[in-house]
């Protein structure tokens, strides 16, 4: 039996130094857990001048990660530099090298994870990647062990907590959306260029590994449907208010049970949700996971989404979990991608076309007789059934907003219906759609 596990960090910033922290301040409590004593071996980075807070022996440090990935002493590779090239080499070069892995590079194992899972089957080793959703929030093993006795019928989850707490301080304080993001940026809750946040890529990652997970198919990240919040105006959200809505932006997965084939969604977008609903309540830059079972119904996960100690936390778990595996002569106990190899399968993912959902409709029009009943005229024309119309502030002549809640209704039909609406000449601007998850009354 090994007398200790040793650990070779990869990637030494904020993640890093927080998995090296809590490896060093919680080593006795590890041990307890483990058996033997993880220790940190070595730590390759570009930059090992820098102070992190963390005191390494001599010798640990290093610029060269061969010198982690040949060492002997390492058994548990860790992968925080993220990106693509450099972070995938390391991955599958520990595999080869027969070291078992943990990451939290979610871009990386969304548009690569299925090379990646061969990868560990193929030599033997575990894969870990806790950290690479939600956090410390503990949603791959949830995934993975702790509802696998169930169909996971859906998934909704805040899984970028930038874009939520872009949105809660917009909810809250009714300011727009680039004063409230050049605020994020001032108080370090985003980067200086947003983008994967705000247009929805980084949740989009997060939500091709749990529909990889849950449902036990490859997922091609670029077949998700991503729509980000930067068109989320305070009017929507005050509207979203009036109806008994809050707005967030959510990946959603659905399992859809077929006569000939089973189909899922899997979409990225800003939502519409009951107010009284626990995701809805869930503020700042915390993210939340709703996942419903066959068996369990609903279950939530919430916690911080980010940051040094909660992501080095998940992190630290799964080098707990495979020192286990390690000690027992039990790697690939559970598969990387939670069902056996020749068990998972392909599945239809649904184009956003076939949808159907409720729908908030906001039309920026000139104040004349008979817009609505044009308007009407044509969602009718598709099939789609007005629930509620919201007109406040008359003015002929100028322009105002028109509100429409549908009753369910297809995508593609609420489509061509804004394609003719949008051309009509009492249109100011294109119209916002923004997709509602409710019951139809």
């Amino acid at each position: 039996m090994k007398r200790r596990i040793g650990v070779g960090l990869v990637g030494f910033g904020t993640v890093g130094a927080g998995a090296a922290k809590i490896l060093q301040q919680n080593a006795l409590l590890i041990q307890r857990r483990v058996g033997v004593p993880v220790e940190l071996v070595r730590i390759a980075d570009l930059d090992v001048t820098r102070d992190r807070g963390v005191a390494v022996p001599p010798g640990v440090l290093t610029t060269d990660l061969r010198q982690v990935l040949d060492d002997p002493a390492v058994d548990i590779v860790l992968e925080l530099i993220g990106g693509y090239d450099t972070a995938k080499r390391v991955i599958l070069g520990a595999m080869a090298g027969g070291k078992s892995v943990v990451t939290a590079n979610k871009a990386l194992l969304a548009v690569h994870g299925e090379e990646i899972f061969e990868a560990a089957a193929r030599h033997g080793v575990d894969l870990g990647f806790e950290a690479s959703v939600g956090g410390g929030i503990p949603v791959i093993r949830a995934l993975t062990e702790g509802l696998a006795a169930n169909t996971v019928l859906s998934i909704y989850g805040i899984i970028n907590g930038t874009s939520n707490y872009i949105l809660s301080r917009m909810t809250k304080e009714g300011h727009g959306f680039q004063e409230v993001l050049a605020e994020a940026q001032r108080a370090g809750y985003a980067e200086a260029d947003p983008t994967f946040d705000v247009a929805g890529t980084d949740s989009a990652h997060k939500l091709a590994i749990m529909v990889s997970l849950a449902y036990g198919t490859p997922v091609n990240f670029k077949d998700l449907f991503v729509e980000g919040i930067t068109r989320i105006t305070p009017l929507d959200i005050a509207y979203a208010k009036e109806f008994g809505y809050t707005i967030k932006l959510l990946g959603i997965a659905k399992f859809l049970r077929g006569d000939q084939e089973d189909e899922i969604e899997a979409r990225v977008h800003p939502t519409m949700i009951p107010a009284n609903s626990p995701i809805a309540r869930v503020d700042g830059v915390y993210n939340a996971i709703q996942l419903v079972g066959d068996a369990v119904n609903d279950v939530v996960l919430y916690g911080q989404g980010a940051g040094s100690l909660p992501t080095g936390s998940a992190v630290v778990s799964d080098v707990i979990d495979i020192a286990r595996n390690l000690l027992r002569d039990a790697s690939g106990r559970v598969p990387p991608a939670s069902f056996q190899r020749e068990q998972r399968r392909p599945l239809r993912l649904r184009p956003i076309e076939d949808i159907t959902s409720l729908y908030y409709l906001r039309f920026m029009v000139l104040d004349r007789p008979g817009v609505l009943s044009q308007i009407a005229g044509v969602l009718g024309q598709q099939g789609i059934s007005i629930s509620s119309v919201l007109q406040k502030g008359r003015k002929e002549g100028q322009t105002v907003p028109v509100v429409i809640m549908t009753h369910t209704a297809a995508e593609r039909h609420v489509q061509a219906a804004l394609r003719e609406i949008d051309r009509m000449a009492f249109i100011s601007e294109p119209t916002t759609l923004i997709r509602v998850e409710g019951h139809d009354e």
